[in-house]
């Protein structure tokens, strides 16, 4: 029978208690990863037989990063304000309900609108997660149990993948969106059961105005960056409405978030030099993991004519560097406490990671390749959730929640931009060789007799094409090009891949605590918010002993009536 782990301020928790609390919250990041990655294999050939073009292909993935992003900092605001236990499970059935009516999408249309709802549990799930996992260990103990989320993202991120080209290739891509259904289903019967954390209640305040003001304007920039240069102009009418409209968006946000009682994204916590450079380095590292997640996968189909069980399989190399650097790091960080010279080497590995994959073509070595991918994914794995540990590290304990999400805000926001650009990019520069290879594939289709006026018009309509299924001649050329974009569009990434190694550079190397969130909110409590972990835990065990001397007195004094009598008669 599952046991309940109750999680009051200051309490002491066992390995065993620990882990029972953490079982309900590794099925539901099971549960998220799952989804997502069954899905990333096949999203070629989900958008073929939907009648989608590159456009519709970013935005099925673009609008649930989106709604991620946006959706993450009022999940993080709402945790400081009420039950975290009840959040989770909220998030994790609007996730899962999301992801099953995916499965019934008749157009890309449907398609983007159900992903983009599923992304809104999506944020829940990435910052709550995050957020209680600081209340029950503290940032230096978190490594000795990262183990256990590096075996759950192996298992998802490896299976998630095969899992779906097996599914896709076997039975239908449809039945990827149902397969995580069980699995939901068992992870809120854990959360109920074993997750039992004490909340304090507050008076709720939700900042409404701030959210539809970040709604707006991370939309407005999001749809410019897909639209401009195919829709209409980078330069034009709609550019200024866009753009403007963004801005106009952010300025009032921002006087907005200045003067409400509860603002979404506290603006004070930009004055921690640890949080500011922690939100640049993370806008970087979700560049890098969304867009090279998304885009490698669709090299792997169209640029090297995979089928998606083999694209599946193809990434292993990245998601390999990113679970052993993870792990192993996360060890080391927990052993030894020091984090700043592991992420350091994580934001070199990144910058070479992404150069490499700038150099891509449909004929590159596979070993060279793999290469590229496991560099890209160990800089990820040493960079991305270390980044969340020390900005919770140093954050105040009535703003952990806040403070969790914005990292995570801002890692889903640079992620949703980066491949809404990166995939703006792939497009115009694949309709720009489609061009200058026209006589090349004119020659080629004209070769193939009648069968070339069918390869003609799927090519010409615009939608991805199926590359594994065409001849040999027209696959070579379209492989090509498509190598080529894609490779073009991961030089995007590398810039920011710098201003991460900078921003980690100039961060505060502040040792971790071994007080969780509830200890620190105590201690925070007894005046002890500036005192180190071990000065504080000394200092409240000065003060027991204070009070156990005055207990001793108190007893003589008690079993001494005669002197006490005395004493007072004298002083009368």
């Amino acid at each position: 029978m599952a046991t309940t782990t109750a999680l009051t301020p200051g309490s002491q928790m066992s390995r065993r208690q620990v882990l029972e609390a953490l079982s309900g919250l590794l099925l539901g990041m099971f549960v998220s990863m799952l989804a997502a990655t069954v899905v990333s294999s096949s999203l070629p050939v989900i958008v073929h037989d939907l009648g989608g073009d590159q456009a519709a292909f970013t935005w099925v993935v673009t609008s649930t990063l989106l709604t991620t992003a946006i959706s993450t900092p009022i999940w993080g605001k709402l945790a400081d304000l009420v039950n975290r236990k009840i959040l989770i499970q909220i998030a994790l059935v609007i996730f899962v309900v999301a992801t099953a009516a995916a499965g019934f999408a008749q157009s890309t249309e449907m398609l983007i609108a159900f992903r983009a709802v599923q992304g809104l549990g999506a944020g829940g799930l990435a910052a709550l997660s995050q957020i209680i996992m600081a209340d029950i260990i503290s940032p230096r103990e978190r490594g000795r149990y990262m183990g256990l989320f590096g075996a759950i993202m192996a298992l998802a991120t490896v299976g998630g993948p095969l899992l779906g080209g097996v599914i896709t290739d076997a039975i239908g891509w449809r039945w990827n969106f149902y397969v995580a259904i069980p699995f939901a289903i068992a992870a809120i019967i854990l959360l109920q059961t074993t997750l039992r954390i004490e909340h304090t209640a507050k008076k709720v305040r939700i900042d409404y105005l701030g959210i539809v003001l970040l709604s707006v304007s991370v939309s407005l920039l999001l749809i410019w960056t897909t639209s401009a240069g195919s829709s209409f102009d980078w330069w034009s009418l709609e550019t200024i409405l866009m753009v403007g409209g963004a801005l106009v968006g952010v300025i009032l946000f921002i006087i907005v978030e200045l003067k409400v009682a509860e603002p979404l994204i506290p603006l004070r916590m930009f004055r921690d030099r640890t949080f500011t450079l922690s939100v640049l380095a993370s806008i970087s590292t979700g560049i890098a993991m969304f867009g090279a997640s998304v885009f490698l996968s669709q090299y792997m189909q169209m640029a090297r004519g995979a089928t998606p069980t083999e694209a599946g399989l193809m990434t292993l190399p990245m998601i390999g560097g990113l679970l052993i650097t993870s792990i192993v790091v996360g060890q080391l960080i927990s052993r030894f406490g020091k984090w700043k010279s592991y992420l350091v080497v994580g934001s070199v590995l990144l910058i070479a990671g992404l150069y490499l994959l700038t150099t891509l073509r449909y004929d590159t070595n596979f070993v060279l390749v793999s290469l590229y991918m496991f560099l890209t994914g160990a800089g990820v794995g040493m960079t991305m959730q270390n980044l969340v540990l020390i900005v919770q590290n140093t954050a105040r304990p009535e703003q952990i929640g806040a403070a969790s999400a914005g990292v995570t805000f801002f890692r889903s926001l640079g992620g949703t931009i980066g491949v809404s650009v990166m995939g703006a990019a792939l497009a115009a520069r694949v309709v720009d060789l489609f061009g200058e290879y026209k006589d090349a594939l004119g020659k080629a289709i004209a070769s193939l007799g009648e069968e070339g006026a069918a390869i003609a018009e799927q090519l010409q309509s615009g939608a991805l094409p199926a590359v594994h299924a065409l001849p040999g001649a027209v696959q070579t050329i379209v492989e090509d090009i498509y190598a080529q974009g894609i490779s073009h569009s991961f030089l995007i990434a590398v810039p920011f891949a710098v201003l991460s190694l900078l921003a980690i550079v100039f961060l505060p190397n502040v040792p971790l605590t071994r007080m969780t969130t509830s200890e620190r909110a105590t201690a925070s409590e007894a005046d002890l918010a500036t005192i180190t972990s071990a000065e504080g835990m000394a200092t409240l065990a000065a003060d027991a002993d204070v009070a156990a001397d005055a207990d001793v007195a108190a007893d003589a004094g008690a079993s001494s009536p005669a002197r006490g009598v005395g004493s007072s008669s004298a002083r009368s």
